[in-house]
């Protein structure tokens, strides 16, 4: 059988191959940059030794036991928990939004059935039908949390107004009336104990696969039975129906000695504060704690993606959505291509949700090779 194409050596990549390879069938991955595991790559920082996520924090979390088990397959992973402050108005606030932070932000101590009523009265309950972020948010906390908490962010964040964005974005962030400070509620939450690049090289890491980097798909000349696409699925099309619209962001290093910040991600809603967040990345591996004393920390800056940056997040506005649709029929009239990933489907999903749909597709693919057979 002829070998399969995958392009871009990221989680979406890599475990498709795996699947593949387990099930006899050869790859070639290719990635144009100089090392696998994509956004999640993870490299030590030469000048102080701290384990760096190169393109941003990334903190696995997954409800799917399959998911789950399929990493541990690969990688120790070490329980982490991510907690997340925010710095507003020059005080330092708990997220996501929780009856601490309630409770601080107005100066109280109430109890949840207080707060509950307390929000319940600021909430625009005018707003039946929230359509834009600024509404959701409005029928959400209110007005005070949301101009302290949420409006600067977001217009840093995604580089327009909050009336301009869908209400989906701000219903992915939980509300608590305890004072669990976790950002996230899904059953495990975990860092890779040697880095996201390790545990992706080995998946990789299989005599059926091989991996190529620093090679673009389009200057591949061999043939192959199917190729799964990872990439940039307007990019695929050549921009045919016009660029996709993408937050890009750029970050701005900041060594010294010991503990810098107290955690690993300071947010920073307040809208002349020109970063949006600063993260600490020895905090990400605390095992580590006693073994580093150099630390480093990354301002981000997010802006419009150009057409030679890193895209990180899909605007998925009005137009793009119309642009997107525009692609997935053409991409349905190409044989033997499936687009995958976050940039093949154009889609902003968590890393369990990537390995979830590529174990899924793989699952498809080897169904429709056994019934041909």
């Amino acid at each position: 059988m002829t070998r399969i194409c995958i392009a871009g050596a990221g989680f979406s990549g890599a475990v498709i191959a795996r699947k593949l390879a387990e099930a006899g069938i050869a790859s070639l991955v290719i990635d144009e940059r100089s090392h696998v595991a994509g956004n999640c790559h993870t490299e030590r920082d030469p000048r102080t030794g701290v384990l760096v996520h190169r393109y941003g924090p990334h903190i696995f979390h997954t409800s799917d036991a399959e998911v789950w088990a399929y990493v541990n397959r690969f990688a120790e992973m070490v329980p982490y928990v991510n907690r997340v402050k925010a710095t507003v108005r020059g005080r330092v606030y708990s997220l996501p939004i929780n009856l601490h932070t309630i409770n601080q932000f107005f100066g109280t101590a109430m109890g949840p059935e207080q707060a509950r009523r307390f929000l319940a009265a600021r909430a625009r309950t005018d707003i039946e039908d929230p359509q834009t972020f600024e509404e959701q948010a409005l029928r959400f906390v209110g007005k005070e949390i949301y101009r302290a908490f949420f409006e600067g962010y977001t217009r840093k964040q995604w580089g327009c107004e909050p009336s301009e964005l869908p209400a989906s974005i701000l219903k992915r962030l939980p509300l608590r009336f305890n004072y669990d400070d976790n950002y996230f509620d899904h059953r495990w939450q975990a860092m890779p104990r040697h880095g996201y690049t390790a545990l992706i090289a080995r998946i990789l890491d299989h005599p059926l696969i091989e991996t190529r980097l620093r090679c673009r798909y389009e200057e591949l000349e061999e043939g192959f039975g199917h190729t799964f696409y990872s990439g940039p699925i307007d990019r695929f099309f050549n921009w045919r129906a016009g660029r996709l619209g993408y937050r890009t962001l750029d970050f701005e290093a900041e060594r010294g000695e010991g503990d810098m910040q107290g955690c690993a991600v300071m947010n920073h809603p307040d809208r002349d504060t020109p970063w949006t967040r600063i993260s600490e990345h020895k905090h990400f591996a605390p095992w580590e704690a006693g073994e580093i004393t150099g630390s480093i920390r990354f301002r981000e800056y997010a802006r419009a993606c150009g057409a030679d940056d890193i895209p990180y997040y899909p605007i998925r506005l009005v137009e793009e959505k119309a642009m997107l649709r525009r692609y997935e029929e053409m991409a349905a009239e190409v044989p033997g291509v499936t687009f995958v990933g976050r940039l093949g489907t154009y889609s902003y999903i968590d890393m369990d949700v990537t390995i979830r749909r590529a174990l899924d597709v793989a699952d498809v693919y080897l169904e429709r090779q056994r019934a041909a057979a």
